[in-house]
């Protein structure tokens, strides 16, 4: 039987190494509905987001050295589906602090 939930992920801190910020399960479909991203540390900083097909090698990026300034939030507020094992990524340019919020519809069929 299918099914859907509204669903949350909360990360603190992304740092300037790869940072996994969700991950597909297997059967599952995510919707992710909007992705905040809130530059802590009071200094401005650079991400990239981006969504590894299948947990391969393929980044598809969503952005790429985008400007966060110090102590502001920067929202996404675009769909992206990620299928199962797809995992979406986030990386700060330099030594960073960045909580990023993440809210996704997460279905079954």
């Amino acid at each position: 039987m299918a099914s859907e939930a509204m669903k949350e992920k909360c990360v603190r801190a992304m740092t300037n190494s790869e940072n996994t910020l969700l991950t597909a399960a297997s059967g599952r479909t995510y919707t992710i509905l909007g992705v905040t991203l809130c530059e802590t540390a009071g200094a401005a900083e650079t991400f990239d987001l981006y969504v590894d097909p299948l947990g391969g090698s393929n980044d598809t990026y969503i952005y790429k050295a985008q400007a966060l300034g110090a102590n502001e939030t920067f929202e996404h507020t675009g769909r992206i589906v990620l299928e199962a094992t797809d995992v979406l990524y986030g990386i700060a340019g330099s030594s960073a602090d960045i909580d990023v919020y993440i809210t996704y519809l997460d279905q079954t069929l």
